[in-house]
């Protein structure tokens, strides 16, 4: 009953926590045409799947423009989320190219941006915008945060290989607490444990003398 109170314990300590917030970035961007700006609340998002994290980049309004009209499917955003705290380095993101026209001098609408992460190490692990880069009707166009925004995103990982990842430290449970029953080996022994008591089984044979 102990152990699996303990155990039951022990799933609810390692459950992921995160920590998402809407983030104002204010992008300086470096185009054909000159240096423009624009702030965009952004927000990121991450749903788990497999030990990697699928992360969800959100511009909630647009960011520089173009001169002239852009077509559909001109424009292809693509973009960088740096990491903090327990990891370090950048995660590339990318979206499609834009659905529909762009009109001319008008803020560029940048869609969800999405890649993926995987932890190289565990701890609690910020996301934040980083570089954006537009590329439309063979031109590239650079925007950088200069206003050192906030992380986005704080979400508690496990890196791959580490601990708890193989479910080899919590024993199965196959009743209901008064009764549970655990089954895992030592060296060369199975060990049973029930409510009753204690049973070892070695591999070897052995006679049971009345």
């Amino acid at each position: 009953m102990g152990a699996a109170a303990l155990a039951g314990s022990a799933v609810l300590l390692a459950a992921p926590a995160a920590h998402a917030e809407v983030v104002d970035v204010d992008y300086q961007c470096k185009t054909p045409i000159g240096n423009k700006g624009a702030v965009s609340p952004i927000d990121i998002k991450a749903v788990e799947s497999g030990g990697a994290h699928k992360l969800t980049m959100s511009f909630q309004k647009g960011v520089s423009s173009s001169p002239v009209e852009l077509g559909k499917g001109a424009m292809k955003p693509s973009a960088l989320i740096k990491l903090g705290g327990a990891d370090s380095g950048t995660v590339p993101v990318s979206g499609p190219p834009n659905a529909e026209a762009i009109p001319a001098n008008t803020p560029i609408k940048i869609s969800d941006l999405t890649g993926t992460y995987t932890p190289k190490k565990s701890g609690k692990v910020t996301f934040t915008a980083s570089t954006l880069t537009i590329k439309a009707m063979g031109t590239t166009t650079t925007c950088t945060p200069k206003n050192n925004p906030k992380p986005s995103l704080t979400l508690d990982v496990q890196a791959a290989g580490g601990r708890g990842s193989s479910g080899g430290e919590e024993l199965p449970q196959t009743g209901p607490e008064d009764s549970a029953v655990a089954l895992g080996t030592l060296g060369g022994t199975v060990v049973l444990v029930g409510a009753a008591g204690v049973l070892w089984l070695t591999r070897r044979g052995q006679a049971v003398r009345g």
